[in-house]
Parts: C-alpha cells; structure tokens; sequence
C-alpha cells in the first residue's frame, strides 16, 4: 500500500488529503500538523450572535474549486454570498467612490472615469493618453507599478489601482511580478494595442439581472468548512497528527525518511503545504534559495462592534480601501454588518479593519492594545464613532502574505521542475506558489492528490 505523508494541515493540505482518500481506498495518509488545530490562518469567531473572521473573510466565487469541494462535502445550502454596495477608497481625506466601469482601477467606461473624484483632471487626460500609446513589448516579467504607470499614469496608480490590487497581493506595487498576478492585463494590451481597449473587450456583456455579491462565505463561517472537511477526511481514513514537528525529510532506497517528534517513519509521497520559510529545515538545495529571501508581509485584524447609535454610518457601501498618499496604518476597512449580514447580531455594528504594508513593522513590533489604538485613531478620522467598542479583537498574522516579486512565476517553474527530477514523490503545493487565493489552495491540494492518484502505485 503506498503511504502519504501530508506536511501541514491548512486548507491547502486538508484539500489534498481530502481528495487522496475520497478517490482512493489504496493508500494511507498521515497529515502532520506543527499546530493543535486544522485551517491554518482560518479561524472564526463564533460566540453571542456573531461570525466574524479573524483570519481570510471570504473567497472569489468566479474561482469554483472550493465551491466544488463545499458541495462535495455537504456545505452547498450553507454558503452565503455578499451584500453589494458602492465601494470606496480613502484618498486626500475623504472617501470616494470608487469609480463604475472599472476593473480592478483599469477604466473600462469612459464617462464614469471622467466624472471620478479620485483622480484630477490633468490625471485624466494622461491615463485617456493610454488610447494611442503604443503597445510596450514584454521580453520578460515586470512590476505591475511599471506597467501601470506606463499605461495609466501615477495618479491612476496610486489612487485607484494600487489600492485595489494592495488587498489582494500585500506586495510592494513596484515589486509586484504582474506576469504572476495579473498576466491578462498584459495579453489585452498586446492584443488591442492599448490597456482601456483590451479591457473594454474583456468586460462581459451586461445582464438585465440584479447585481449580485462576488464573495462566498459560509453562514457558519469559514472554520465550519475546515470542521466539515477535517471530519469527512477522517472518515475517508486519513490520520490526523497535531502537534506535530516535521524535523527532517530525508531520501531513502525506496522513498522517504520523515522524521516526527524525533520519530522516523517511511512514506512513499510527499506534499508539503508549508509556508515556504520553512522549506530550508528540510532542504539545503541551491535551487531552493529563492524561498531563503522570499519576503511575507505580516498583517493584522482588528474587529471592533459597536451599539448601533455609536456608529453613523447611512452609506450604502460594504467598506473602504486606503490610497497609498494617506499616511494610515489602516489599509482598509470592511462594514461587516453591511457586507456579511449573517455576521452581526441585531442592532450592532461590526467593523474589520487591516492593518500591516510592505515593509513596516507594525504588526511585529508594536501589542496588539497598541495596533488597536492605531487602528482606531484611523477610523476616527473617516467615521463618526462615538464611544468604546463592546467586544475588540485583534488578530496577528505574521509573515501570512507572500510577496510575488518580479521573476516569481519563473522562478518557481524551476524550482517545480527541480522537485520533480531530485525529489521525485515530493509536491510543493500552497499559497507560496502560483497563488494567494483558498480557491487557489485548494485548486493545488486536488491537483496534489491527483499527481499521486495518476502514478502507478507501490
């Protein structure tokens, strides 16, 4: 019988082994987990009326392989999607729209970019310059700063794009690999010769529907899908092993030595679903150092909830992304209560806001009665809020965001291509990789588990 070890038991690594055993009863699986609980940074508050997230919120639902996986595992009737309203951003101390017919800042409507508050005249006309601009050939990766910029201009960039795209990938803008995020804004331009054109074709046609939220959480929140498929999993008969150091990862004749809590036993594949700082315990590999000064920016939750009096807030909008010129440790907020009806109790108002960029060390350095302290000192100059929060929490993640630089998606082909001749049974699977996403993860931990459910077993 062929034994699978399983490195970590995140969403990435619960996916994997999920799929193992649900499409094999041949192998045996043993997913190892450093922590005492499943899910990695998932993890959600569920107590007197509330379910809020103190880890991810929510997920794509264009991206359906964890839709797939929720159904799979007897979650449909409990998925929630979103609350639509206007989003916003904070530039020159104010909140503006962000402005209709843009995707991700890249303006696919003439008149509703033109009539923009973000962005200044003079601004205007040098992104609308975009429309005669030759197209810029690609000979190898770039920043999507550079790219953008060249495009759209600064003020575009920095007021509208980088601030939506921050969210996504906490990488600096003018670092950020745009082949290993964004590649399609590239192939539109390449294609129609220009950024606004090729992303007018892009947009898909309208619908005479109601407009619907493109978020998908769960009315328990996202912990009960990691309760869920832990159960299931185990039920399949994958073995689940807390508290459990991986010390060493070494070749044998037959496949691998994997040493536990100073406990060796012999496993014929690997998928290893750690953040990749800890690649370097097991592997001294030269074609592995990238991962040795790979960056991970740390970030920081902070839920505050208020009596509704507290808060005046008549807006119709589900929250605010932070532009890069306001000097904030906040970087957005989210209206809980208005985005995630399911989440707050009646009568209270619930607000999640970020905190933690690039290169600072706010989350590493300053408590959490401190980060807290920041983070309302921020609201307090967007919101009108009176009075202490009834509950507070924050959450640190530290060094939970991969930073996808310049070369990224080149540089793990190869380091892929690596694993394969010199560690043949050994995947790399998770967020360090090709994306950031839980669909994404669990994208990676099926397609694991059907590499090894495709070789010819032992």
């Amino acid at each position: 019988m062929t034994k699978v070890a399983i490195i970590g038991a995140g969403i990435s690594g619960l996916s994997a082994g999920y799929y193992l055993t649900r499409d094999s009863g041949d192998l045996e699986v043993d997913i190892f987990e450093k922590a005492d609980h499943a899910g990695g940074k998932i993890k959600t508050y569920r107590k007197d009326g509330y379910v809020i997230e103190l880890g991810p919120e929510s997920y794509l639902s264009r991206k359906e392989a964890m839709t797939d996986l929720a159904k799979d595992i007897g979650l449909e009737e409990d998925l929630v999607r979103n609350e639509t309203g206007q989003a916003y951003i904070y530039s020159h101390h104010r909140l503006h729209p962000v402005p209709p017919g843009t995707m991700l800042g890249v303006p696919t409507e003439i008149m509703p970019f033109l009539t923009t508050s973000l962005i200044s005249f003079s601004g205007k006309l040098r992104a609308l310059l975009d429309l005669t601009k030759k197209k810029t050939p690609l000979y190898t990766d770039v920043s999507a700063g550079s790219f953008f910029r060249n495009r759209l201009g600064d003020e575009v960039l920095e007021n509208l794009i980088d601030p939506l795209l921050s969210g996504v990938y906490s990488t600096p803008i003018d670092k950020l690999s745009l082949m290993s995020t964004y590649p399609n804004f590239k192939h539109q331009e390449q294609k129609y010769g220009s950024l606004i054109k090729g992303m007018i074709k892009a947009k898909p046609a309208k619908k005479n529907t109601r407009k619907v939220g493109q978020f998908l959480q769960f009315k328990n929140g996202l912990e009960s899908f990691i309760e869920r498929l832990q159960e299931k999993l185990e039920s399949q008969g994958a073995k689940l092993h807390f508290n459990s150091d991986i010390e060493a990862v070494d070749k044998s004749v037959d496949g691998y030595e994997v040493s536990i809590n100073g406990e060796v036993k012999h496993y014929d594949q690997i998928i290893i679903t750690t953040p990749h700082f800890q690649y370097k315990r097991w592997f001294d590999d030269k074609e592995l150092d990238y991962f040795k000064h790979m960056p991970a920016t740390s970030v920081a939750t902070v839920v505050m909830s208020f009596d509704a009096d507290q808060v005046k807030n008549d807006i119709d909008g589900t929250g605010f992304v932070v532009s890069r010129n306001m000097d904030t440790a906040i970087t957005a907020c989210t209206w809980t209560n208005k985005k995630w009806k399911h989440s707050t109790p009646e009568g209270k108002v619930l607000l999640r806001a970020y905190v933690g960029r690039p290169g600072d060390f706010v989350v590493e350095e300053k408590s959490e009665e401190d980060i807290l302290r920041l983070a309302r000192k921020d609201l307090d100059k967007i919101m009108d809020i009176e009075g202490e929060p009834g509950l507070k929490i924050v959450t640190r993640l530290k060094n939970s965001m991969p930073n996808y630089n310049i070369g990224h998606k080149e540089m793990i082909d190869g380091i892929q291509a690596h694993m394969q001749e010199a560690y043949p049974g050994i995947q790399l699977i998770g967020a360090s990789h090709y994306a950031v996403g839980l669909p994404d993860c669990v994208k990676g931990g099926k397609e694991a588990a059907g590499n090894i459910l495709s070789a010819p077993q032992s």
